[in-house]
């Protein structure tokens, strides 16, 4: 479990303010991010999840915007889409956990994301759930998102959510990042990873647009491994998932774009735990609590 103080998060803000753009790896890693850090520094890239979500509600522009105060430059989101079309950024796939719909919308349990409209969806609250200071936050649109992280000069790990659920999310979350500047040659060769839980929705997204860096969700065997690396550049599990062989056995794989595969994994909170995975050679640490990783580890 983690805390949320305002005190901490503004603490931590103070010991780091450099923004980093490079990187760079120890095994030939490739794409956004890669490997222990630009010019040498050490450590593995820390990804902020949901936002700071120790701190902030996660996946609002609230969270995005305190990431970037304490100095992160990775932020990774999640995305749904409504019953009109919609990509909003949110989680779950029903909206009681972090909106106030249950007051809104009494009568249309189980409030799923996908059975509400996008002017529905941006009526509720997605803020007094975590903290009153909050009130009033939305659930923000994915071109609101994109928005607001190019603003912030920050860079994005973008999961496709549920995909079952939503018949050619790839193609439509490809056309809003294309709409909004991200599928320029520098924002898919330094800003942007997509990911999923479902290897058929990587798949897609590579056979749409190869060049852009993909990671799969999940902890393959080993021997599933090389079939992984025919479509994307990473694989990021659970982190009580993994061992310092699998780890390896990763890195010794080309991926897609023939470099070696990386491993970010997650999602971690603590100081001991994110030692245990940096000293497994694990190349980023996707965190709630992103300054408690960078103190733990020396990442960026």
């Amino acid at each position: 479990m983690y805390v949320r103080p305002a005190a901490a998060a503004a603490a931590a803000f103070l010991g780091f303010t450099l923004t980093l753009l490079g990187g760079t790896a120890s095994h030939a890693a490739t794409g956004p991010g890669s490997g222990p850090g630009p010019l040498g520094l050490g450590g593995p890239v820390v990804y902020a999840h949901r936002g700071a979500s120790a701190y902030a509600p996660e996946n609002t522009l609230a969270a995005v915007d305190l990431a970037m105060r304490l100095g992160f430059e990775w932020v990774e989101n999640d995305v749904q889409r409504t019953k009109d079309g919609e990509l909003v950024v949110i989680h779950d796939d029903t909206l009681a956990r972090t909106t106030d719909v249950e007051q809104l919308f009494p009568d249309r349990k189980p409030w799923k994301v996908k059975d509400f409209t996008a002017a529905e969806i941006a009526r509720l609250d997605a803020g007094s759930w975590f903290g009153e200071e909050y009130a009033g936050a939305s659930v923000p649109t994915l071109r609101q998102y994109l928005d607001r992280v190019q603003r912030n000069r920050q860079r994005l790990l973008l999961e496709i959510k549920k995909p079952e659920l939503y018949p050619g999310i790839e193609e439509q979350t490809l056309r809003v990042l294309g709409e909004a500047g991200w599928l320029d040659a520098r924002h898919v060769a330094q800003r942007l990873v997509v990911q999923s839980f479902s290897a058929d929705s990587v798949r897609i997204v590579h056979g749409l647009r190869p060049d852009l860096v993909t990671a799969f969700l999940g902890t393959p065997p080993v021997a599933d491994l090389p079939r992984y690396a025919e479509f994307t550049d990473r694989i990021n599990p659970w982190h009580t998932t993994i061992t310092a062989d699998w780890v390896a056995a990763v890195h010794g794989l080309l991926g897609a774009h023939g470099r070696a595969m990386e491993v970010d994994t997650w999602i971690v909170d603590d100081a001991a735990t994110a030692r245990k995975v940096q000293d497994m050679g694990v190349d980023g640490i996707i965190t709630n609590a992103p300054d408690v990783v960078r103190e733990a580890v020396g990442g960026f």
